[in-house]
């Protein structure tokens, strides 16, 4: 009868206990969308800021960074398309940017299942863009990627970043 009674609550508190759990640090997202006659899916994590600085600090500039937390964000496209006016074939890549005070790089990688941007080779770059950075008009806390219209547009802290796409 004790085994039963022991059994019984150490299943209801493993129970319990997993119900508990904290929501993930930085939540997987994803966004997709029409541009033209193409359609863009993008899967990535979405870091917050958490009172600290983002861009230049957590996210230094000149450096490659995934684009979001976790495993590598991906971009994919089912049609091919012209990114700021260059020729992108369809298909799923890894998303990387490398932030500058007055301009970023928006880098396409053909190596779509890195996680972060550890294994990053630039041997593996499909496409780079070059795009200037603006200021949103409130801060915002968490991460986002959004398809408006016919731009891809990353927010974050007190940064905009948006590339043209065409489908």
């Amino acid at each position: 009868m004790k085994r039963i009674a022991f059994l019984t609550l150490a299943f209801a508190t493993m129970i319990t206990w997993s119900f508990a759990q904290d929501k993930p640090a930085s939540p997987k997202a994803e966004t997709s969308g029409k541009v033209g006659a193409a359609t863009v899916k993008i899967v990535y994590c979405q870091p917050s800021a958490r009172g600290r600085k983002v861009v230049g600090g957590l996210v230094p500039y000149g450096e490659v960074w995934r684009t979001g937390a976790n495993e590598a964000t991906t971009i994919e496209f089912d049609k091919p398309v012209k990114i700021e006016g260059k020729d992108l074939a369809a298909g799923k890549y890894a998303l990387f940017t490398i932030p500058g005070e007055n301009e970023w790089t928006v880098i396409f990688n053909s190596d779509s299942k890195q996680w972060g941007a550890y294994n990053y080779k630039d041997k593996d770059d499909v496409l780079r863009v070059n795009v200037k950075p603006t200021k949103t008009p409130a801060a915002v806390e968490t991460f986002n990627i959004a398809v408006v219209k016919d731009e891809v547009v990353l927010k974050w802290e007190n940064t905009a970043v948006a590339f043209k796409v065409k489908g």
